[in-house]
């Protein structure tokens, strides 16, 4: 079981070249990192690869738009992004509300 709520929030200014700052509370087994994370408007995640690895995000609260390999997509709470292994993504949130998910990133 995990419990969000005891897991203490870490700021990633920056994450992965993306403006201001991603909030996440993160689980990391070596086999899967799991969190729960949080970009107030404006910001974002950069543009990166996933070489080594898949990512799911499930949208919790608020909108924005992922880029998935170059096209992007509107994404809004109870929708599933997957960016499978080798593909390139990244995370804008253009609304106007904190854009909150769950994320899974398997080691593969």
């Amino acid at each position: 079981m995990i419990d969000f709520s005891n897991i203490p929030d870490t700021v990633l200014p920056n994450f992965k070249g993306g403006d201001g700052q991603m909030v996440a509370k993160m689980v990391d087994d070596d086999l899967n990192r799991i969190l729960l994370a949080t970009l107030a408007p404006g910001h974002s995640i950069g543009y990166h690869s996933h070489d080594t690895s898949s990512e799911i995000m499930y949208f919790l609260s608020g909108k924005g738009t992922v880029t998935i390999d170059g096209i992007p997509e509107t994404v809004s709470a109870g929708l599933c992004h997957y960016c499978k292994k080798g593909s390139s993504h990244g995370l804008f949130n253009d609304g106007d509300q904190d854009l909150v998910f769950f994320a899974v990133v398997p080691a593969q």
